[in-house]
């Protein structure tokens, strides 16, 4: 489909369950990349599945870490992913080769990860019960000043531009912090009328658009332009464009979203697997979409360019999106559609080679001029640009390479066509060479990663991550104590043996 029309026709909003992907694991979060070609999924034992979202097949399969990964962040160009887990460690992976590039620890739990929106040498990171922290590629971190020193439960976001760090607290305080140099440029409380205090669950901004909606523990969903709060100043009152809730069944919300276009909000039930989608400009309830019952919701994404959203409940991926119809006549103006086969009445001369009907004309013959057809320039797609953009960005990772897996090999492709020495011999050959390329120190070197340790001021150390709690909670333990997460190397062997 071409993506210039695509706004054009129809509503921009999934209305139907469109299927499932199973990663085999538990899923737990996930993530589009910035054009929406790959999906990383995270899974409870610690693997991130890469999914190939046109195909809708498994791309790549990276083994991040041991216990469930918490957090995802795609970089800018889609080359580098970011990867939090409930052991306190952040990670960076290369999607291409699925090798670790870094690893932070933290003495927290990490609730969320964020690569900064125009450069992958930073990110942000907001640990349990501290302030959020914005890190370095090499080390290097600096923590976002708080507005209560009390308060520790903190949300933030960094805008679609990175220009700006947005940062909430239980207060229903935010804060609005100009980048690098983390200097306060505005601040409001989310409730103005009220003395009562609204914590703020998490903050969103729309891929299009100076828009962001903050979730609270009010069950209010409240939407703003960014503008609007940097005019405001410190202590400000903006309005919020628009206040969504659910006032018949008083939900609370568990994930909320924006559209790609920035036009739609989605909010997921922090009670059951429905999606709420409203009208941003106009704040009316447009569709709910209502999963199994029973299930509750992990997380939500919304597809950067198309109308569809991927939601995550019991560890299974669903994808929502729009009922396609096809329509034949669209292709040509004359083109009918048929109900049943009716005979063709051909008219005068329509087939003919030369028209011997044709009347002459005057004059010497008009001759078509060739046109040159460019087929070099690679025109704009304003779909996959920012506004400040002028070119798309040629670099960025849209696809993954894959081997073709051949179920039965036939008998001389298992042994001749291995190895070029021929026979048995030559896999086994191909073997030795194999197992010493891997254990050469070129090979060593590059599966060497650098790991740092991020010491935070007053952190706790018996906080415990939400997930592992609420699995805890929910299915304690038969038996012996047994972690989550993959089982290790030491373990594995046991097992094989």
């Amino acid at each position: 489909m071409n993506l210039e029309l695509l706004e054009s026709f129809g509503q921009n909003y999934p209305e139907e369950f469109d299927g499932t992907l199973d990663c085999i694991s538990l899923a737990v979060t996930c993530q589009f990349n910035k054009r929406g070609t790959l999906l990383a999924v995270g899974c409870n034992d610690g693997r991130i599945v890469v999914w190939d979202f046109l195909t809708r097949g498994i791309a790549k399969i990276i083994c991040a870490h041991v216990h469930p990964v918490c957090s995802l962040s795609w970089s800018r160009s889609g080359h580098k992913l970011l990867s939090a887990s409930t052991d306190n460690n952040v990670c960076i992976w290369d999607v291409l080769t699925g090798e670790c590039e870094q690893k932070y620890r933290f003495p927290l739990p990490i609730l969320k990860v964020q690569f900064h929106p125009r450069n992958d040498r930073q990110f942000l990171v907001c640990p349990m019960r501290h302030a959020a922290v914005l890190v370095e590629v090499d080390g290097e971190h600096k923590v976002v000043p708080l507005d209560d020193e009390s308060d520790l439960n903190i949300a933030a976001a960094l805008d679609r531009r990175g220009q700006y760090l947005y940062v909430g607290n239980s207060k229903g305080r935010m804060q609005v912090f100009q980048l690098p140099e983390l200097t306060l440029k505005a601040s409001f409380k989310v409730t103005q009328a009220t003395t009562s205090a609204t914590a703020i669950k998490s903050i969103e901004f729309a891929r299009r658009g100076d828009v962001f909606l903050v979730n609270t523990a009010d069950r209010v969903i409240r939407v703003y332009e960014t503008k609007q709060v940097l005019s405001c100043g410190k202590d400000g009152e903006p309005e919020p464009l628009q206040k969504l809730q659910d006032l018949v069944n008083k939900m609370m919300w568990k994930k909320c979203c924006f559209s790609g276009d920035g036009e739609y909000i989605c909010g997921g039930s922090a009670r059951q697997h429905a999606l709420y989608i409203w009208e941003k400009s106009v704040g009316n309830l447009v569709k709910i979409l209502h999963g199994t019952k029973g299930e509750m919701l992990l997380d939500v994404v919304w597809h950067p360019v198309r109308p569809i959203i991927a939601s995550i409940s019991s560890g299974v991926v669903s994808i929502w999106a729009q009922n396609q119809v096809e329509n034949w006549s669209a292709f040509a103006p004359d083109f009918k559609e048929l109900d049943e086969n009716v005979e063709y009445e051909e008219r005068e001369s329509e087939f003919d080679l030369s028209d011997e009907d044709k009347s002459v004309e005057m004059g010497p013959e008009k001759q078509e001029e060739d046109l040159e057809v460019d087929v070099t320039t690679v025109d704009r797609v304003a779909a996959l640009c920012s506004s400040d953009e002028e070119t798309e960005d040629m670099v960025s990772l849209q696809f993954l390479p894959i081997s073709p897996e051949v179920e039965d090999p036939e008998d001389g492709a298992a042994t001749g066509a291995v190895a070029p020495g021929g026979g048995a011999g030559g896999a086994q050959d191909s073997d030795k060479q194999r197992s010493k390329e891997n254990d050469s120190p070129i090979s060593a070197k590059k599966r060497k990663y650098k790991t740092y340790e991020i010491k935070l001021d007053g952190a706790s150390k018996d906080e415990i991550h939400p997930l592992i709690s609420n699995r805890t909670k929910d299915k304690p333990p038969a038996g012996g104590k047994k972690g989550s997460g993959r089982p290790r190397n030491e373990d594995r062997k046991r097992m094989g043996k």
